[in-house]
């Protein structure tokens, strides 16, 4: 609705975990860097955390796309499913067709794939997100998978992606085996308020937005102060702000285009 008179190439504040738009604060270079490094270097496990909507699955799908062309990937995005559906899920994203109807036959078959791909050089990398919804079960043949290897280094990465809460279950003393074996951990934290600053330019600037269109001091602030720093909420805040600059036909977001877009969310909790 507002692209035209912002002269922009595309909306700046979707929520779509789109790599393009991903801020890198400290944190996240932190992560992006220990998760490729991690992946590169064969180290099994690796844990990512971060509160709702810090951004885990933007920098996952950065990573992603940054991975060179001999390593394989598999993403799990619903954790919801017991271990055989697990195992499915993932011999699907291997583009495998499955064959037999028994964890034994995918186990075997997901061997004999990371074998294959062991002789060609290639590495493999699941990643599961959202895992702190992984039922106990499944979270066990999680940590079996692990003892798919060879005498050199393990057969693929695995990365545990989730919110806080997943530091907690793998604190559990039922999954400590599973707790010793993730060698790599990395935290997302909510943006500092200078860095919503960046944030907010960073994706205007990514949109095509020119110098003449911006934010003022104190519309960041109220920002900062409802988001805390959430790259959710300042995306949910930030659009609506800026179809309210729309309606008032201004490029500069003053405060009360924030305070309206405000009182529209509080209308939609």
């Amino acid at each position: 609705m507002y692209l035209e008179f912002y002269g922009l190439n595309e909306f700046p504040f979707n929520i779509t975990p789109d790599p393009r738009f991903l801020y890198y604060s400290p944190r996240h270079r932190e992560a992006m860097d220990l998760l490729l490094y991690g992946i590169a270097n064969r180290k099994g496990f690796i844990e990512l955390t971060g509160e709702v909507g810090c951004g885990k699955t933007t920098t996952l799908r950065s990573v992603l796309s940054r991975l060179p062309h001999d390593v394989e990937t598999a993403l799990v995005l619903n954790p919801s499913m017991d271990g055989d559906q697990l195992l499915r899920s993932i011999l699907k994203d291997f583009g495998l067709t499955i064959r037999g109807n028994d964890r034994l036959d995918y186990v075997e078959q997901l061997n004999e794939f990371l074998l294959m791909q062991a002789e060609r050089g290639r590495n493999v990398v699941i990643v599961i997100d959202e895992a702190q919804d992984l039922g106990a079960e499944v979270m066990e043949q999680v940590r079996l998978l692990s003892n798919l290897e060879t005498d050199e280094y393990k057969l693929m990465q695995i990365v545990l992606a989730g919110q806080p809460e997943l530091r907690e279950r793998l604190a559990q003393h039922d999954l400590r085996q599973l707790r010793q074996r993730i060698l790599i951990r990395c935290h997302l934290s909510p943006l500092l308020e200078e860095e919503v600053i960046e944030y907010i330019t960073h994706r205007l600037q990514v949109a095509g937005a020119g110098e003449d269109v911006w934010f003022e001091p104190e519309a960041i602030k109220k920002v900062y102060e409802y988001s805390n720093g959430i790259p959710r909420l300042i995306n949910a805040v930030c659009d609506l702000a800026m179809l309210a600059g729309y309606a008032a036909q201004s490029l500069n977001i003053e405060e009360s285009q924030v305070d309206r877009a405000l009182q529209q969310l509080e209308c939609k909790v």
